[in-house]
This record gives structure tokens, C-alpha cells and sequence, in this order.
């Protein structure tokens, strides 16, 4: 990896060429950030709305079945099991989180 004058991963390579000799593991955050940004922005919204839509897909499930027009068991067990364990995180994050007074939500 090499670095511009900034301090920002400029460019990097799986093997050892001159100028990019910096070593940097793959599960860097910093490395993560410099192959998402170096994404077309077209791909990047592409990706967010990909993430957007994921989330508005589980409410439709959930509110098809709150409105039993269909079973949690009607769907696949893949399904079933990848819901279960979206709420049990969801879950633990609004546990973790704590709201203020001054937090509200606006549609």
C-alpha cells in the first residue's frame, strides 16, 4: 500500500512493486474505505439503495404477516431463519441504544 501526502491509501497491490510497500491487513477498516470509495458513485448509491430496499422488504414481510395475510411458517426456512436473526440483532441495537427526549423520528 502507499500513501499520498495526506495520509490516505493512494493505491495498493497484492504483491510487493516499488512504492507500494506498506504493508496493511485486509480487514482494515482504512482499506475497506478506500475500495468503497473507489467505487463509481453510481455503483455506491446502486449498493445504498440495495440496503434501503432490504430493509423495506422485511417491513412488507412483517406487515403481510401482521395482517395475516400470510404464516411466518409460509416462507422458506432460509427466510425464516435470516428474519429471526435480523430481529434478534435489531433487538439487541435498540436495547443498546438509549432515546432521549430530544430524539424523535420524522417522516
Amino acid at each position: 500500500m502507499s500513501r499520498n501526502p495526506n495520509g490516505e491509501i493512494c493505491a495498493v497491490s497484492r504483491e510487493k512493486i516499488a512504492g507500494v510497500d506498506e504493508p496493511i491487513e485486509l480487514e482494515a477498516e482504512e482499506l475497506a474505505l478506500f475500495f468503497q470509495e473507489s467505487k463509481p458513485e453510481a455503483q455506491r448509491k446502486l449498493e445504498q439503495s440495495d440496503l434501503q430496499m432490504a430493509r423495506v422488504m422485511e417491513d412488507v414481510v412483517n406487515l403481510l404477516i401482521d395482517k395475516s395475510v400470510i404464516r411466518f411458517t409460509d416462507l422458506p426456512l432460509a427466510a425464516q431463519q435470516k428474519l429471526l436473526s435480523r430481529r434478534e440483532v435489531r433487538d439487541q441495537v435498540n436495547d443498546d441504544f438509549v432515546w432521549s427526549d430530544d430524539d424523535h423520528l420524522s417522516l
